[in-house]
Formats: C-alpha cells, structure tokens, sequence
C-alpha cells in the first residue's frame, strides 16, 4: 500500500507538471496511457481536457470511462480521432474559468489537484515597465532552510547559501524544455551573519528568464515569454514566499527589537496574494451550499486559532485536494457557528466586540 500511495504521488505530480509545457497526445495513445490507465486514469478522469477532433471541432470537460465528456452543458461523445490536451486556466476568459469552478462544486468533483481553481498570473504593468524581468516577489523574507527544501520539492535547482566565495547570492532555476526557457529566482543572504548551523533567513529579489540554449543567459522580454510558461514559473515563486514567509509566523513580533518587523507587520495583514484570493474565491462559492450557510460571512478580521486536530472537514467536498490551510479554515468556521460552546479563553478573549 506504500508502494502503491507513493506510486500515485509520484505521478500526480508528474501530470501536474504537464500544466507547464505544450503537448497533445493521440486519442488512442491518451486513452491507453491516461484514460484508461489503472494509475493515471484514477487522475486523468478528475481533470478538465480539451479535444480536438480531425475536423477541428472542439469539447473541453472532464471525460468518463464510459467514452463522453462533462461539459458544463451535459455531455458530449468523445471523438475517435483527434488530440487532447490539459486545459489550463490562462487560456480561458474570466467567466469561463468561473463557471468551471461553479461546476465542479455543483457536481461535487474533487480534482488531484488545482486546474479550474489554478492560480493565474498575467503580466501587470510594472512588468511590462521593468521589460525583462519581475519584482512582484521582491524584498520578502523567507526561512531560507523551508525555502530551499521547497526548491527542491517543485523542480528548481539552486546553490546553497552559506559563508563561502558566492554564498551571499543564490539563484534558483527551472526549466521548461517545451518552451526552450529557464526561470531563475534571485534571492540573497538576509542574516546579519550566518551561523554555524547556516543561514536562518533569505531575501527575495527579482524573477527572470533566459533561453536554456543561451550561454550568454540574456534576460528575453517578458512579453515574449508563453503566458502558461510565465503562470507555472510565477505560480511557484508565489508558493515559496506563501509558504516560507516570516509573515506566516504570529510570534514572529515577539522578538523584540527585529530588523524585519516592519516586512513581517505589512505582509501578516496586507493585501491577499493569489493563493488567498483562490482559497477567498472557493469560500464564496461553497459556504452558500453549506448547512451553516446563513451564520457566516466572510470577514477581514485576524483570529488566530489553533487547530486541534484534522480530519474536521472531511464532510466537505472541497474542489481540489492538497491545500491544507484552506481545510483549516473551514474547520475555523465550522467552530465559529457554534461560538456559544467555545470554552477556550483565548479564542473568547478575540471574540469580543471590536471597540
């Protein structure tokens, strides 16, 4: 059973990577080794396809074994011939990706993990500005050991910061072989002085892109760069400070006289990044099909609340599996509707009326 669960891990994440490059396969070839395949299928039959028949025509939905495709019409046959491909959310116009994320909560499907409900990132004006490359994720401060491990964990191949020639400087780097580019996220050294047991903190500086062929490594413009290429690399650069931030840690103010007080008070309580606006996005469709749906509302004050256990929400079907903080915080309001039966004094304590 080990083997089998490691197994499924290890090609969820294989398939999720698909989102980054551009290929279609054969209908015949798609069906015997994703379709129909007693691993993969288990997968490819929860995510959202676009085939393309020999005449052009074309279907996008969630295909079944039984050989149609869900539409948000119904359904539809699925071709004998043709290509299909991984439907990715910046491709499709605003109100398309809403009303497919409306579907998979009416017909309570649960993908492997994020598509209809991906994270999109276009190019902003202060990128099309600086030309070659971003600052969207500058001058965070991250745990630089959580950091490094997630480089790891998502493809990226880095240098290791330490107290050596070049060890103040780091750049991580992906690459997407479909497109013939390289992303690299610089970030730099942000301890006073590195300890023995190495460096604790590290601070983010710009994202870039060069052609993997390109000895030179010369920055290619932004504009230039597949959008879907430019969404995956941003999208992982935004899990690195999502997850590794100092922000993330409530006591983190308790330090006393810190030199990144200030960074950890703005981004604790600034704006929502994307991942948040997805998870916002999910609660303001799903509360309104709950049980609870006429006692919650959904709020900018900070309540922190520690979970006791998991496994509270395993009732909810929520749109995609992987994202423990968004089951959190449905266990946080699934405990808020009953807040006549909270003993705990430090959650009573937050909930008295603002002055």
């Amino acid at each position: 059973m080990k083997e089998l669960r490691d197994t499924i891990g290890a090609e969820r994440r294989r398939v999720e990577g698909l989102f980054a490059v551009d290929r279609s396969w054969e209908l015949a070839e798609w069906r015997r080794y994703y379709l129909d395949h007693p691993v993969t299928g288990r997968l490819a039959r929860r995510l959202i396809w676009c085939v393309v028949d020999r005449k052009g025509a074309t279907v996008t939905g969630i295909p079944t074994a039984t050989g149609t495709v869900r539409t948000l019409d119904g359904e539809a046959p699925l071709p004998t011939t043709g290509t299909a491909s991984l439907w990715h959310p910046v491709t499709s116009a605003t109100d398309q990706v809403g009303a497919r994320r409306s579907w998979l909560l009416d017909h309570a499907v649960r993908q492997p993990f994020k598509q209809a409900f991906r994270e999109v990132y276009l190019l902003t004006p202060a990128e099309q500005e600086t030309g070659t490359y971003s600052n969207r994720f500058a001058a965070h401060v991250l745990h630089y050991q959580q950091a490094y491990a997630l480089f790891k964990q998502r493809g990226w191949v880095a240098n290791y910061l330490g107290p050596y020639d070049g060890g103040y400087h780091g750049q991580a780097r992906h690459e997407f072989p479909d497109a013939g580019l390289t992303a690299v996220f610089e970030h730099v050294q942000a301890d006073a002085e590195a300890g023995r047991g190495g460096v604790e903190l590290c601070g983010t500086d710009r994202v870039w892109l060069f052609r993997t062929a390109d000895r030179a490594r010369q920055a290619v413009p932004l504009e230039r760069v597949p959008p879907v290429v430019f969404s995956e690399a941003m999208r992982d650069v935004d899990l690195f400070v999502g997850v590794s931030s100092i922000a993330l840690d409530p006591n983190w103010a308790d330090r006393g006289d810190d030199p990144h007080y200030d960074y950890w008070l703005h981004a604790s309580f600034g704006p929502l990044n994307a991942t948040a606006e997805v998870r916002h996005d999910v609660l303001a469709r799903l509360l309104p099909k709950m049980t609870i749906a006429d006692r919650v509302e959904l709020g900018d004050r900070y309540l922190c609340i520690v979970p006791a256990n998991a496994g509270r929400t395993r009732h909810v079907i929520l749109p995609f599996d992987g994202d423990e903080v968004l089951s959190v915080i449905l266990s946080k309001a699934l405990l808020l509707v009953a807040d006549d039966k909270i003993t705990d004094p430090t959650i009573l304590r937050q909930l008295k009326p603002r002055a």
